[in-house]
């Protein structure tokens, strides 16, 4: 039921039973104020007929005359109780009437007192007043019906209840407005904290009331504004740290006492291998022991840091408990960091293998020549073997300062628009001595449109020249090399193919790794550092390319480099200063 109801249904019941309430009082009221003056005007005429009785009256004569006058029932008793006269019996039947000494309004009039009583007769159907007076000789009764009084409280009894009626459809009117004026702005005021309960604080009570209605708008209104001020922070607080946690490259995994996974950034989910789904538990973590026992340990209340393996990852976990009784987990991807401590050590194994033997046969060769006197030919071939191991430890370390100053960022391109076609003519006849010698086919097919190329031209030509040495270094005798280039929207595809042995699938991901080699043996017999495809890859990604592979065993093998275009190299030099 509504407010305004029931404060109708509240004022309905009180103005009913206020007009009940008065009309009871009223009737009651007006019965004696009429019963008074009629009770004093019978005792005045009962004292009247009193002084008339005197000794020797005929006592039914003398009621019967004072009857007829006065219009009332006159009954003269006597001091024993036995009615005398009466108005309204005739005297041969006064005999058999009872003795009056039971009737109350007698009884007090024998003890000296007027007194009055109010009933109804057996033989009558109105009541009757009936006022007794004690006379000498003794008692006089006169009796009046009470009708005009009842008439009199009836009417009253009407009017009033019209009257309150009426006043009560006009109370019901003013208690509707009253009801109205107080219910509408408790039912706003109650919107609004609807409102703010449902988390909507932009809504503001619009009423200006007096009094504690008015109060509570106006604290409504100021707690509007300070729950708008106070929300807005701890929003703007939780997107800063949901972006704080979705930045870092760690994995956050918080997990509660119920253990509900109630926080897990992006790091963590690629991490763990998590996909989708927002109410996770700790079930769909990873099956590790190590990791299990972590958050159990954090979750009893005890910190851990362990590392874990996670099919090829290494991470670094550390648990720590919550207050609440919840946990949360912190994942480092050690893979990089343990990929270049390999990388470092098979740097360090390769280079020291690789210089060992040239050091080995320099080392060897001059001692003997020191200590011993060989003949001019036998001098001449271990000098030239000294001069031939001395060059190749000078490439390495070449390759190996070229490949340092570029992966350090010591070393910018400057691209320029250059020859294509003539600079892959200059890179074929740099190597067609050598290639011709074995039956070597070196050729060039490069479209129109890749001609232009967008490069540095030292670097360029480095390009070119590793990978026309390494395809002329592994094709066979009257094998081909082909220079070749294709346009493209991302710029120039350019690429090396030849018809040497080719690589097997297992080995192309790992070709352009630093001394990478799919046959150690073969490729230091043919005179390689193993530093060309890395420093190829190198200097491609350094214009904001990349390289790929194409080869199979005994169908050859072709190296493919892409060099954007002059308005790709200002899109990635802009990302990469922002």
């Amino acid at each position: 039921m509504r407010l305004t109801q029931r404060l109708l249904l509240g004022s309905l019941v009180v103005g009913s039973v206020l007009v009940i309430f008065i009309i009871a009082i009223a009737t009651g009221r007006l019965e004696d104020r009429l019963l008074e003056p009629a009770v004093r005007q019978l005792e005045r005429d009962a004292r009247i007929v009193a002084g008339a009785w005197v000794p020797g009256a005929v006592a039914d004569s003398l009621a019967d005359w004072w009857g007829a006058a006065l219009g009332r029932r006159v009954t003269l008793i006597g001091i024993d109780g036995r009615v005398l006269g009466d108005s309204e019996y005739e005297e041969a039947a006064l005999a058999r009437l009872d003795r009056f000494t039971d009737r109350p309004e007698v009884i007090a009039a024998m003890r000296g007192a007027p007194a009055s009583d109010v009933r109804t007769l057996p033989d009558a159907a109105d009541e009757i007043l009936f006022v007794a007076v004690r006379a000498p000789g003794g008692i006089v009764r006169i009796g009046q019906p009470t009708d005009d009084l009842q008439e009199i409280t009836r009417g009253a009894r009407t009017d009033i209840l019209i009257g309150g009626l009426v006043a009560l459809v006009i109370a019901m009117l003013l208690s509707a407005l009253f009801a109205r004026a107080i219910s509408r702005p408790i039912v706003e005021l109650r919107d609004v904290a609807q409102a703010f309960a449902a988390g909507d604080v932009s809504r503001r009570p619009t009423l200006a009331a007096p009094g504690e209605i008015g109060d509570l708008a106006t604290a409504l209104y100021r707690m509007a504004g300070q729950l708008g001020s106070r929300l807005e922070a701890l929003e703007r607080e939780e997107a800063l740290l949901h972006a704080l946690i979705e930045s870092l490259n760690e994995g956050i995994i918080a997990v509660d006492a119920r253990r509900q996974l109630v926080q897990l950034n992006e790091s963590g989910r690629r991490l763990l291998g998590i996909r989708g789904g927002d109410q996770l538990t700790v079930d769909h973590l990873p099956r590790d022991r190590l990791l299990r026992d972590a958050l159990e340990a954090a979750l009893e209340g005890s910190p851990t840091t362990v590392e874990v393996r996670l099919d090829d990852r290494v991470l670094l976990l550390t648990a720590r408990p919550l207050a609440d009784g919840g946990a949360v987990l912190a994942l480092y991807d050690l893979t990089p960091v343990r990929r270049l401590e390999t990388v470092r050590r098979d740097f360090v194994a390769n280079v020291s293998h690789e210089l060992k033997t040239p050091i080995t046969v320099i080392s060897g060769f001059a001692e003997t020549l020191a200590e011993e006197d060989p003949p001019e030919p036998h001098r001449r071939q271990f000098v030239e073997t000294i001069r031939a191991n001395a060059r190749r430890m000078q490439r390495i370390v070449d390759d190996l300062l070229d490949l340092s100053r570029i992966e350090s960022g010591g070393w910018i391109p400057a691209p320029a628009w250059l020859d294509l076609r003539a600079m892959a003519e200059d890179a074929g006849a740099s190597l067609r001595q050598i290639a011709d010698s074995r039956g070597i086919r070196v050729a060039t097919a490069i479209d129109d449109a890749a001609a232009p190329v967008w490069a540095d031209q030292t670097a360029l030509r480095q390009v070119l020249d590793n990978l026309v040495e390494n395809a002329v270094r592994y094709t066979g005798e009257g094998g081909e090399v082909t220079i070749l280039a294709q346009a493209s929207p991302d710029g120039v595809w350019l690429a090396v193919r030849d018809t040497g042995v080719g690589i097997p699938a297992e080995h192309l991901p790992r070709i352009f790794e630093r001394f990478y080699r799919v046959d150690p043996g073969r490729s230091r017999d043919a005179g390689g550092t193993g530093l060309g495809l890395s420093i190829v890859r190198h200097l491609v990604e350094a214009h904001g390319g990349r390289v790929r592979a194409e080869s199979a065993p005994g169908r050859g093998t072709t190296i493919w480099c892409l060099f954007p275009g002059e308005d790709q190299w200002q899109e990635e030099r802009v990302l990469r200063v922002t």
